[in-house]
């Protein structure tokens, strides 16, 4: 199985990086998982909507534009569908049945997904109602994709 997770913006923080690391290292039995990092576009402080869309639908394109036609992309996004890890355990092994053994996620930069973006998505949905620093996303999104392997395969993991 293949995951690339498309990620707006470049990772800084140290622990984070550790975190990650961490988590890729426990999927390698699993599933493949590539993380694809895609320039951030620069905004004023107290940016106007405008000058958030435009930022939005620039990062969109970096990532439109590496997408194979057939991918499954799933974004993640602010929206109602938040489901919960066994859920999501279920829905990700239903994912890999449509996407033929690969999806693909993909992490908006600070101000969310472009609606270019959001259209080109097979499907979406959310992490928490809570806010989360962006960089942030791809640690929780690895902790509970290995979750959710451990779940489906009736493997021990603490609750």
């Amino acid at each position: 199985m293949k995951i690339k997770i498309y990620a707006i913006g470049h990772l800084k923080e140290a622990y984070l990086k550790q975190g990650i690391n961490e988590y890729l290292e426990r999927l390698k039995p699993y599933a493949q998982v590539e993380i694809i990092e895609v320039n951030d576009e620069s905004v004023v402080d107290n940016p106007s909507q405008k000058e958030i869309d435009i930022a939005k639908d620039k990062e969109g394109q970096r990532v439109l534009k590496l997408l194979k036609n057939n991918e499954y992309l799933i974004g993640l996004d602010l929206v109602n569908k938040q489901p919960t890890s066994p859920e999501f355990a279920k829905y990700l092994e239903d994912k890999f049945v449509l996407g033929g053994s690969s999806i693909s996620f993909v992490i908006g930069g600070s101000y969310g997904l472009s609606d270019e973006l959001k259209k080109r998505c097979q499907d979406r949905i959310g992490l928490s109602n809570m806010t989360f620093l962006h960089q942030m996303t791809r640690l929780i999104l690895l902790e509970q994709i290995y979750r959710a392997f451990k779940i489906n395969r009736n493997e021990v993991y603490h609750k």
